[in-house]
């Protein structure tokens, strides 16, 4: 008789980065992407910190990205243990198209459609230097 696991995962929540200005980042995030700032507050785990969270209106989970502004600290390596990038998911080939081009019109450096086999995607960075993909919803990824 198997057991029922009563544990599971259901999906990303939010993903938290770190960011040398916090109004950079909302002129980023919140004005040229059209993200929602739905919170913005002193940090829980760090109370000298101030900590936005950015994301559809309302704040559903799954949707958000929030960052830390710590204005002198080092910048980072990457390596083992940091995070490569992270991906926002739109419907379509042509909204994608849209994002390339309207990004570059804003002076964001932004790289051509990626084919990637069930989905299609575009890259750039934030101000910080965070690598930022867009990513059609497409087919998932499967296998293995």
């Amino acid at each position: 008789m198997s057991e029922q696991r009563r544990m599971a995962l259901r999906g990303l929540h939010h993903i938290t980065a770190i960011c040398r200005d916090l109004d950079r980042t909302t002129a980023f995030y919140r004005d040229l992407l059209g993200l929602a700032l739905v919170r913005r507050q002193r940090s829980d785990d760090d109370p000298d910190a101030r900590h936005f969270w950015f994301g559809t209106e309302g704040g559903a989970p799954g949707s958000l990205v929030s960052f830390l502004e710590y204005a002198d600290m080092d910048d980072g390596r990457v390596g083992v243990g940091t995070t490569h990038h992270f991906a926002f998911v739109i419907e379509t080939a042509d909204e994608l198209a849209a994002w390339r081009d309207y990004l570059r019109g804003n002076g964001v450096e932004c790289s051509e459609v990626f084919d990637r086999g069930g989905f299609r995607s575009i890259y750039f960075r934030d101000p910080d230097g965070h690598i930022l993909e867009i990513a059609t919803r497409g087919s998932g990824l499967t296998g293995g």
